[in-house]
């Protein structure tokens, strides 16, 4: 990775030394749960967008597998915060993730297992690459998400995405971008790491939440965004073939940001081009960041400048020296 410093367990530390043990639970049986967060550089500095937002769906995640977290919502961002200063990052893609560590290997995990906290941060261009901008060519995935009352869609689970990852190994080996899946009544879904939007007569429709998708905070940004400049969205049922009649579609999340589709199973979407609706989204979207757009619902959580009594920016200062220095409970 490309940045020197992550935070671990109450503690800012060189990134080598951020380890865990090979009978990590989680490791074994997927029982972690993450966020993924973008901050942008602004004019007025670095800003996390919706950093609030993220780490309280970190908490519910949380909740439902019963995993103790150990740190307040509070910490968390004030940690989050301090490992940007740290790393002295104008922008970055952030990683915070809670998962049971080493307490025993069966599926059950013992009472007092422990419980462990990182957050990593590190430069991460668009997720999709070059697709960003020219489009993103995509597939109907073979892979359908999976049905209601199995594995929690609402919650952002490591174990979660090897559903993902069988979507998108698929769609790569078969030369896209990204796969789209079907959720388990054959309607539309989502992508492997994203939401799903399509246009069609100026109209912006997206799958329910209930379709076995993860209710994205970038997805729920859109929907505000689109009501701003006037664009009517519905929320429903959609079939597959929807795709293939759009006039426009596309992707949104932290990672994907919001990224065009041009085509799906070979077919062009619309021209073949970025629409002018997904275009409008992706200004409003953007110009968050640029000042263009007014955050009127204060997303942005601005980076501002270490205090000299943090007691994170004191282990930073015991890490540079070679040193290292516990740091509990972090604040900004």
């Amino acid at each position: 990775m490309n940045t020197p410093y992550l935070w671990h367990n109450g503690r800012i530390k060189p990134w080598a030394e951020a380890t865990v043990h090979v009978s990590t639970h989680a490791l074994h049986y997927g029982s972690s749960v993450f966020e993924g967060e973008r901050v942008y550089a602004t004019p007025r500095g670095p800003a996390y967008f919706r950093l609030a937002d993220h780490t309280r769906r970190l908490f519910e995640s949380a909740r439902v597998y019963e995993i103790e977290v150990g740190y307040s919502e509070e910490d968390i961002n004030a940690a989050c915060l301090e490992l940007i200063r740290a790393n002295r990052m104008s922008s970055a893609y952030v990683r915070p993730v809670v998962f049971r560590g080493a307490g025993g290997l069966g599926v059950l995990p013992k009472p007092g297992a422990p419980v462990e906290v990182a957050i990593m941060a590190m430069n991460w261009g668009a997720y999709l690459g070059e697709a960003a901008e020219r489009g993103a060519d995509v597939c109907v995935s073979s892979w359908h998400r999976p049905a209601p009352n199995t594995f929690p869609s609402w919650a952002k689970a490591g174990g979660n995405y090897l559903s993902s990852q069988l979507i998108a190994l698929e769609a790569r080996r078969n030369g896209y971008d990204e796969g789209i899946a079907l959720g388990y009544n054959g309607l539309l879904s989502e992508g492997a790491g994203e939401n799903l939007f399509l246009v069609r007569k100026g109209r912006l429709y997206t799958p329910p939440v209930s379709a076995g998708l993860l209710a994205g905070i970038t997805r729920d940004s859109v929907i505000t965004l689109a009501a701003e400049l006037g664009i009517a969205v519905e929320e429903r049922d959609l079939p597959r073939e929807a795709l293939y009649s759009a006039d426009e579609a596309f992707l949104t999340g932290t990672a994907a940001e919001i990224t065009p589709i041009r085509s799906v199973d070979r077919k062009p979407v619309g021209n073949g081009e970025v629409g002018p609706v997904t275009r409008a989204l992706r200004e409003a979207f953007f110009g968050l960041f640029s000042g263009q757009t007014v955050d009127r619902w204060g997303w942005l959580t601005v980076v501002t400048e270490a205090g000299t009594a943090s007691p994170a920016g004191e282990a930073v200062r015991a890490a540079q020296e070679g040193q290292t220095q516990p740091a509990a409970k972090v604040t900004a």
